[in-house]
């Protein structure tokens, strides 16, 4: 088959295809590994948009991205640093707001349950990724990740590429008392993200070599009216950072990233048995939407991207009762990423996420402009499946144990 037909996979409209797929299947019973009750997902409509209002009374939702964490404790964290450097420039003011989503990002594994961070500025402790956030930016301000001591506000290829995980640690307050998980992965794929940045100028700019750099590459492929597509950022994010992710599945020469096999999708092409979804590509992509519309850019079509396969929307429609393990004791398990059950159960969950999207809209009376899918992740399904977990199990904890490496969940 051509090299296309696997690079197909490598966009959202891909991940949702054969998410829809599957969810077929589940309706019909043609599943081996959960059972879908899809009478159940209007009382995931209303719990959902009951969550939301409790954050949000006049429903004016932010986007679901990595700036609601730097904004933790309603502090406007990065325009305070903006004004403070007096950044006016456009194009300075974007490539910075790239940097450090695209660092933040990358460092925002899993922390463990013992981590917290104490903020110096207003002593307050956070932890999981609002505490993962308010540390990684605090380590942006203080230029950790620029080799430029008089242009701190950047990250860029030559410092990280010799980013050392005591640094982190350092910066993420990690002791012996106060343990982190994953330090050396997360450093690794730091030195990693410097050796990508540095080899791609076509994608980073040859003078500067900086993730940021790519903000200049989105906005040269506006379209004549100088609108940019949400699905081609997440196109370019795939291919610039596809080279800095944990060696998975490989065909035909093309790295796919966050793909999967499930059985079932079969197909008569050399895609048959794949499953894409490249959550934390679309959740980055999701993070570069907003600097992008701070600059006055417009991005349409918003609603390509697809729901993100994560633990919280996840954990949603299983702790409601609309996604039912056939086996009662899948819950006790431990399982891998590569496991057909948890294949599954995102796949599940990206095509619920749609058909949720759609009901709380038609419950409110809105319309996918004025609630698209990335308000409805963060009003929303995401703080939903956080709030059930809490009511259901003591430590809030997810209702699948999966092991995970830190670049899928």
């Amino acid at each position: 088959m051509p090299l296309a037909s696997i690079a197909s996979l490598l966009t959202a409209s891909a991940v949702r295809e054969r998410a829809n797929r599957l969810l077929e299947l589940g309706i019909t019973g043609k599943l081996d590994h959960f059972a879908v009750e899809l009478d159940r997902l209007p009382a995931v409509a209303d719990y959902v948009i009951e969550t939301a209002r409790e954050s949000y009374p006049d429903l004016d939702i932010p986007f679901h991205s990595r700036w609601r964490h730097f904004e933790a404790g309603q502090i406007d964290r990065f325009g305070g640093l903006v004004d403070a450097a007096g950044i006016t420039d456009p194009l300075v003011f974007g490539r910075a707001a790239f940097d450090l989503a695209i660092v933040s990002v990358l460092l925002d594994a899993g922390a463990g349950p013992d981590w917290r961070y104490r903020e110096a500025a207003t002593g307050e402790t956070f932890s999981r990724s609002e505490g993962l956030g308010v540390a990684s930016f605090a380590m942006f301000a203080s230029g950790l990740f620029s080799q430029d001591p008089a242009d701190p506000l950047r990250a860029d290829a030559a410092a990280l590429a010799v980013l050392e995980a005591r640094e982190l640690a350092e910066g993420f307050q990690a002791t012996p008392e106060n343990p982190m998980v994953g330090l050396e992965g997360r450093a690794k794929l730091l030195n990693a993200l410097g050796r990508v940045v540095a080899d791609r100028a076509d994608l980073f700019g040859a003078g500067e070599a900086r993730p940021g750099g790519l903000f200049d590459t989105v906005l040269a492929s506006a379209d004549e009216d100088g609108r940019v597509s949400a699905p081609k950022i997440l196109e370019l994010v795939l291919e610039a950072f596809g080279p800095i992710w944990p060696s998975r599945l490989l065909r035909d020469g093309v790295a796919l990233g966050d793909s999967w096999e499930h059985r079932k999708l079969v197909t008569d092409d050399a895609t048959s048995g794949l499953m894409p979804f490249h959550k934390l590509s679309q959740w980055l992509t999701y993070s570069l939407i907003e600097p992008l519309l701070w600059t006055g850019v417009e991005v349409v079509d918003l609603d390509g991207l697809t729901g993100l396969p994560e633990y919280r929307n996840g954990g949603l429609y299983l702790d409601l009762g609309v996604l039912v393990p056939k086996d009662p004791s899948a819950t006790k398990r431990r399982w891998k990423a590569e496991d057909e059950f948890i294949v599954e159960w995102r796949a599940l969950t990206v095509a619920l996420l749609d058909r949720t999207a759609q009901l709380i809209r038609d419950k409110l009376g809105l319309d996918a402009e004025a609630l698209p899918l990335a308000k409805v992740l963060e009003g929303g399904t995401w703080s939903a499946g956080r709030r059930i977990a809490r009511e259901k199990r003591a430590d809030g904890g997810p209702p699948l144990a999966i092991e995970s490496d830190g670049t899928v969940f």
